[in-house]
């Protein structure tokens, strides 16, 4: 007890000694003593600074790849929306087109396969796949970049990057090689698309058609190169036969080079003219071309497994095939009732010049597939017609009643019809089955006068007890009068070829990192089959 006493007086009068040496230290400080203090907050402050540069390169490594990729976060936004195809669709009059996918422009929603899973096909109607707008890339051969086709009849091989080796193209059937040589001598380049694709992938594109071929990555074999084609044929005796009840939905799409071996799914985009809207109406079959050029059925819409070779997903204006065989497809329907619908796409032609006394006016009533109307303005393009009306969408019902076409308001004083009946028709038959293209019929009008350069009249188009079109026309005889604006049908456009990474709009990084958040089975479901519920798509995952 002492000694702490002690202890405590020591510290009571060692204390105001340390404060007076403090005090004094303070206002009579030595320069080393500045030097030390200046020192240690430097050294503080540049740790600091080391620190956060450090930090910053940690973070930046580990999210360079995720933050170069989004470069616009509208790229995911709407992703997983579903699609309303009823908006109109002028940006492909034609096509877009999913890894979760999709092209053509009229429709929307490509589909595709996720890159990640073999043993699962989920797919999607968003517009992530649908082609670019206003894009145009050149191909460079193999290396990147494809060129526009100019000399589709050339050898293959000639069309591939000279630094690529020669035996990394698939020559090892040369009797397919011909083939294939010999199909692309004789297709129109109007109607056909053509590219050199590796493992990355891509996407074949034929403008204004609604026809596309998607590559994914991973569907060619690593180290090959494929020359690859897509193609619409148009000759009446490629279509296959129908038989009563049957009508042709699409166009007849070829897709080569036959026989190729894929690891992948590739995706067959055309468009189809069935109304779909839900009701069972329709039995809708997919037929191919054996090479013996017999049509075989091949699966019927809404009855695929894991067994079939093909699955089809039906959007409103566009199907999509995800197949492993490249080769002849098209859609036919069987009519299940008198209430099934066809859509028919009515357009009106006329010359641009009349130098003789009498006009003919043309009405065409085709499938509402974009590549029929594309075949029609180029053949009135080379005949010197124009349209005189926008196209018409007219719905057409399996009720046997023929299609009844008639002119009115006819200026007598100028002109007069030479048609002797009140009106013209086209049989159940002939509009129903789709095996005549091109089909329409004629009036023709008689002007009294060659003075007269101006006509008014009215044509109206419709099914006997059903649906009709009425057009109003109003059109000058002369070289300068203004035609309707057809930019969007223009059959010169060029031929677009994407690859590698160009064809997709969603990054491969993204995608895998989409497959890894969706593809595990979670307890809540929210996993890639909630997704697939959600936008109607799994009808073939409940089988």
């Amino acid at each position: 007890m002492h000694i702490f006493k002690a202890l405590s007086l020591d510290l009571w009068v060692t204390l105001p000694s340390a404060a007076y040496f403090v005090q004094f230290a303070y206002l009579a400080p030595s320069t080393d003593d500045v030097a030390l203090y200046v020192g240690i907050v430097i050294a503080v402050i540049l740790c600091l600074v080391i620190s956060v540069v450090v930090a910053l390169f940690i973070y930046r490594k580990n999210h360079r790849e995720f933050s170069s990729d989004i470069i616009d976060s509208s790229a995911l936004n709407g992703g997983f929306q579903p699609v309303s195809i009823k908006t109109t669709r002028k940006a492909d009059l034609l096509t877009a087109p999913p890894d979760l996918t999709s092209a053509a422009a009229m429709y929307r929603g490509p589909v595709y396969a996720l890159h990640d899973v073999a043993d699962k096909i989920p797919m999607t109607n968003s517009p992530l796949l649908d082609p670019l707008p206003n894009l145009k890339i050149k191909v460079y051969n193999s290396s990147g970049l494809v060129t526009p086709q100019d000399d589709l009849g050339g050898e293959l091989s000639s069309k591939l990057s000279p630094k690529l080796p020669h035996c990394l193209l698939d020559h090892s059937d040369s009797t397919m090689g011909r083939r294939t040589q010999t199909l692309l001598r004789t297709r129109d380049p109007s109607c056909t698309a053509l590219g050199s694709f590796s493992s990355q992938g891509g996407q074949l594109i034929v403008p204004n058609s609604g026809v596309s071929l998607l590559i994914p990555a991973g569907a060619i074999p690593q180290g090959r190169v494929y020359e690859m084609y897509v193609t619409v044929q148009r000759k009446d005796n490629l279509r296959p036969s129908v038989e009563d009840g049957q009508t042709v939905l699409s166009p007849i799409v070829s897709c080569g080079p036959p026989g190729a071996l894929l690891t992948r799914p590739v995706i067959i985009t055309m468009h189809h003219c069935a109304v779909c809207d839900g009701q069972q109406d329709w039995l809708i079959q997919l037929k191919s071309q054996s090479q013996q050029n017999q049509w075989e059925d091949v699966v019927v819409v809404g009855e695929e497994n894991f067994t079939t070779p093909c699955y089809i997903q039906m959007d409103e204006e566009a199907c999509h095939i995800l197949t492993e065989t490249l080769g002849t497809y098209c859609l036919v329907g069987q009519s299940l009732s008198a209430a099934t619908i066809k859509r028919l796409k009515l357009a009106i032609f006329g010359p641009v010049t009349c130098p003789a006394m009498e006009y003919h006016i043309r009405v065409y009533c085709l499938d509402d597939t974009q590549d029929a109307l594309k075949e029609v303005l180029q053949m009135e393009k080379q005949m010197g017609g124009k349209l005189l009306d926008e196209p018409k969408t007219l719905n057409f019902k399996d009720s046997t009643h023929n299609l009844r076409l008639s002119i009115h308001d006819v200026p007598q004083p100028l002109w007069k019809s030479k048609l002797l009946a009140k009106y013209q028709e086209l049989s159940f038959q002939q509009v129903w089955t789709g095996s005549q293209r091109n089909l329409h019929c004629c009036f023709t009008l008689e002007r009294f006068s060659i003075s007269t350069v101006d006509l008014s009249c009215k044509i109206c188009v419709r099914q006997v007890e059903g649906e009709g079109q009425i057009f109003q026309l109003d059109t000058t005889l002369s070289e300068d009068s203004q035609s309707i604006d057809t930019s969007l049908l223009d059959p010169a456009s060029n031929i677009t070829t994407l690859v590698g990474p160009n064809a997709f709009r969603i990054p491969l990084s993204i995608r895998q990192k989409l497959c890894g958040s969706l593809d595990a089975p979670q307890t809540r479901g929210n996993d890639w089959r909630m997704l697939a519920h959600k936008l109607n798509l799994d009808r073939w995952e409940d089988k």
